[in-house]
């Protein structure tokens, strides 16, 4: 009997555990979909075999790292003439970096026959920042003599107190810029026993590391300044008494969601299109189309954020180099961070896995890194009848795919958001914590004009940040050409002879150096991109139109070394001529870049823009005065753009919408 009752419970444990392996067995799976399209992303596999060739074919040092591994990207036209079950190629692009060498490599590996196609030096290139670099300038820092002396004279004996921030060095002085070795600035902040270090920086001490001998190349200490002793941390058990909590607000869906996810490709209200989450860029959007009356018609090819900056306007010179290049020196894809469901994302939400690669050049998951979820925006149109009493109404649902990613002190948010009405909407959130400057200082004084006092011993400094958007429009096709529409009022005249009357000027913008354009709110100027071979039932060309959201001047002067680096931020608009390699507004290599790199070069052969495959390029900014509201920690604050159709639908498309039933 008890043998018996033994077996009866192995047999149960068993069937256990086997389900047990089976569900997460389905969960992988779902999590990490077959290969079956072009633009799926490197699974795990793939990324260790494309390491494993690059060793095999090259002699790498100890020291080798890899700062970016991603798919290489397939060419266009094989990618849009895909059909499923066709065979396709897969490669592999990795960059390189030699440290001890100080050189730069980039390879392609061709993933079928598992062979290296391309491998060449890229010369006077620095890679983005990597993790080891971070822990290699704390240890660094903290042994140096120098260092040590300036945290001893401003109270601080335990080295332990304090947080190393690193940043890539930006503005170069002459001689850093001959030497061209591998940098890093080294900011200090006291952290004692508080988490919430960034409210306590040691202002003044700047350490700048070379990163290829491990060596402080520079030290900078302008003397004292007081840094704040109190806790800003935020925290329930820092903060005390809390607010009442509202109501609870439950967001559901009793029958089930919309979309539908088959691999990475989305389906919803019309729209389909594909996403991947890239090392550099953050999410990436390929191939979006709408279904208009079961004719799909592509809009976007392929759309993402292309580079960043946010340049701190204090001369000081621990503040002056200040200009970080989010994108392309620290790799804003690889500082995403996981989101939960509730929190950065409602919990009607679905959160995705990605597969990314570390420095070493090993896969990793990072999970819930991107979500997808629908939400109510009110009304999407309505009209009310008097005579009849007729309300006719709509509600507004978007579909939102986001992505969050942490850079040192700041937290950007990236929405996609897709609407019912053939909208195509970008929004950037940006929280977190403002850069703090210590100060003597604990009222605002009148000759501090580079920034404001937001709380006693600390001043938020003035600064913007600039987004740039690559968007490969492809409306009804490839073929396409831009327009820029300009409002003129009329003069009062005999035509015009109350002087109300308003007209639209349409004009084509037929090269490159001649689409290199700005906002201007005295014409309520927008650009569209439309179809070049392609007409819609009124005989106009079906377009796509930019519809700009807030936004800044890059406010650097002329000769100002951060605007020569920065140029893309000079302008709001450039159009080019599709290329494939062309992907980054200030260049594939802006970490200790030099001027011009990225859309200037992209221009200079200003090739034709009417009829061809072109690309839109989209500059938005956000000027930052800190106010004390925004300490300890920023509320957030959104900026963005519209992609709205204009002649391309004969009609609006949500007209079709059914009426919401009401809820008993």
């Amino acid at each position: 009997m008890i043998k018996r009752f033994r077996f009866f419970w192995i047999a149960i444990t068993l069937i256990v555990l086997i389900t047990i392996s089976l569900g997460f067995m389905e969960m992988l799976s779902a999590q990490q979909p077959s290969i079956s399209h072009p633009l799926t992303e490197l699974t795990e596999v793939e990324i260790r075999t494309a390491v494993s060739v690059i060793k095999r074919a090259k002699t790498l040092s100890e020291m080798a790292a890899f700062p970016l591994i991603t798919l290489q990207e397939p060419d266009k036209n094989e990618v849009i003439k895909f059909t499923p079950g066709k065979a396709f190629q897969r490669k592999a692009f990795l960059v390189v970096y030699e440290r001890s060498q100080n050189k730069t490599y980039e390879g392609i590996v061709d993933l079928t026959s598992k062979t290296l196609s391309s491998w060449k030096e890229i010369p006077s290139a620095q890679p983005a920042i990597i993790n080891p670099e971070y822990e290699l300038a704390t240890q660094v820092v903290k042994a140096d003599p120098q260092w040590q002396k300036a945290m001893k004279s401003r109270g601080i004996t335990d080295f332990n107190q304090v947080k190393i921030s690193c940043w890539a060095p930006g503005i170069l002085s002459q001689l850093e810029v001959v030497a061209g070795d591998r940098l890093c600035r080294a900011l200090s902040y006291y952290k004692g026993d508080r988490w919430n270090f960034y409210g306590s920086p040691i202002e003044g001490v700047l350490a700048t590391v070379n990163l290829n001998t491990g060596k402080i190349a520079s030290f900078v200490d302008r003397g004292k300044v007081p840094f704040s002793k109190e806790n800003w941390n935020y925290d329930v058990k820092s903060l005390g008494k809390l607010l009442s909590p509202p109501k609870a607000l439950k967001i559901f869906q009793p029958n089930g969601k919309s979309f539908r996810l088959n691999g990475n490709e989305i389906s919803w209200q019309g729209w389909k299109f594909r996403y991947m989450m890239h090392p550099r860029s953050g999410l990436v959007l390929y191939q979006v189309n709408y279904n208009d009356g079961g004719n799909v018609r592509p809009v976007l090819y392929r759309a993402s954020l292309s580079e960043m900056v946010v340049p701190y306007f204090d001369p000081e010179p621990t503040w002056s180099f200040r200009n970080a290049f989010d994108v392309g020196e620290y790799n804003f894809g690889l500082l995403a961070n996981t989101m939960e469901l509730g929190k950065e994302i409602p919990e009607n939400g679905l959160l995705l896995n990605a597969v990314l690669a570390n420095e070493q050049g090993e896969p990793y998951v990072i999970p819930g890194v991107l979500g997808i979820y629908e939400r109510d925006r009110g009304m999407l149109w309505k009209h009310y009848e008097y005579n009849t009493k007729r309300n006719d109404v709509r509600r507004n649902r978007e579909l939102v795919m986001t992505m969050t990613a942490a850079v040192d002190n700041y937290d950007y948010n990236v929405n996609w958001i897709f609407h019912q009405d053939g909208m195509l909407e970008v929004e950037n959130e940006l929280t977190g914590i403002v850069l703090a400057q210590g100060t003597a200082a604990e009222k605002q004084s009148e000759d501090n004009s580079y920034g404001r006092l937001i709380a006693k011993n600390i001043v938020g400094v003035n600064h913007q940040h600039f987004f740039n958007y690559r968007l490969d429009m492809d409306v009804d096709g490839q073929a396409n050409s831009v327009m820029e529409m300009n409002m003129k009022a009329l003069p009062i005249d005999e035509k015009n002879p109350v002087g109300n009357a308003i007209a639209l000027a349409e004009t084509p913008l037929a090269k490159e150096t001649a689409a290199v354009r700005d906002i201007d709110m005295k014409h309520s100027r927008e650009w569209m991109i439309v179809s070049a071979d392609k007409k819609n039932s009124l005989g106009a060309a079906p377009g796509y139109m930019l519809m700009p959201g807030g936004n800044s001047i890059f406010f650097p002067v002329e000769g100002s070394k951060i605007r020569q680096k920065a140029e893309f931020a000079t302008h709001h608009v450039w159009v080019t001529k599709y290329e494939p390699d062309e992907l980054y507004a200030s260049g594939d290599y802006p970490n200790q870049g030099q001027p011009g790199q990225g859309l200037p070069q992209y221009i200079a052969d200003d090739e034709s823009l009417m009829g061809e495959d072109i690309v839109l390029w989209y500059t938005m900014g956000v000027t930052h005065i800190p106010r004390s509201e925004d300490w300890p920690v920023m509320p957030v604050h959104r900026v963005g753009f519209k992609l709205v159709p204009r002649g391309f639908f004969s009609r609006n498309p949500a007209i079709n919408l059914p009426e919401p039933i009401p809820l008993n």
